[in-house]
């Protein structure tokens, strides 16, 4: 029953938790974490360099303190001074024991330093990839976003909104146009046409006339002041004119 409780607390909890997830926001952070890891590391690498230099400084003090006791007991004994070179051999035998103890420690300061160069640069490679997916992740999201927006647009084009209205008031206005056509054609059927045609020929007929009568009555003007000026004998042509024009 306990184990069945916990259970239950779990999946309330965990489905709480996995609602509030934003995977967006989590691949945000994890770049931020997976950056602010560096100056952690560098760090960490910084104290193995630091232990490692403690180390080589101490086996050169070692290594100079041994020549130094070396030297020493050379000298003592050149002085027959065995008592003096005695205790210098003590020293010197303590001194090596710390040198050989010093390089051990130094050779595995040296490992763990280039181990820790390796490992920051496998973190380093797979830093950069992760946070490359992240970003193409987070490039893709944006993307599935903007396509998100444009279907739900097209749907409301679909559904009662753009589209209807469009398609509507579109037929609205060509019903309008073909009504007000039938309505032109019907108004011009009810016109009689033929009779404005004849009408507007008679017109033009007339005006024709009109100015042909314009013309004849300028020749008429003209034939009278030829008349007045040449002389009598010139009358027979006249008369003729005339009876042209009354003809």
């Amino acid at each position: 029953m306990f184990q069945r409780l916990i259970r239950a607390i779990k999946s309330l909890f965990g489905g709480v938790v996995s609602s509030m997830e934003n995977p967006k926001l989590i691949l945000e952070q994890n770049i931020r974490d997976l950056n602010d890891q560096i100056p952690q590391m560098n760090e960490n690498i910084a104290t193995v360099k630091a232990n490692l230099i403690m180390l080589q400084k101490e086996a050169k003090r070692n290594e100079k303190n041994i020549s130094d006791l070396t030297a020493k007991i050379k000298s003592a004994i050149q002085a027959n001074r065995d008592d003096i070179a005695e205790g210098y051999a003590l020293q010197l035998e303590k001194a090596k024991d710390t040198f050989e103890h010093t390089k051990d420690q130094l050779v595995f300061a040296e490992k763990a330093y280039e181990k820790a160069l390796q490992v920051k640069k496998v973190f380093m490679r797979e830093k950069d990839r992760k946070i490359q997916e992240a970003k193409e992740a987070l490039r893709a999201s944006e993307r599935a976003e903007w396509q998100s927006k444009i279907a739900d647009t097209l749907e409301q084009f679909e559904v009662g909104g753009i589209d209807q209205t469009h398609d509507e008031m579109i037929s609205r206005i060509n019903e309008e146009a073909a009504r007000n056509e039938a309505r032109m054609e019907i108004a011009l059927d009810s016109i009689d046409t033929k009779t404005m045609e004849i009408e507007a020929n008679a017109e033009k007929i007339r005006a024709h006339e009109l100015v042909e009568q314009f013309k004849l009555e300028m020749g008429a003007k003209s034939g009278s002041i030829s008349i007045d000026e040449e002389p009598a004998e010139e009358e027979a042509p006249t008369k003729s004119v005339g009876s042209k024009e009354k003809s």
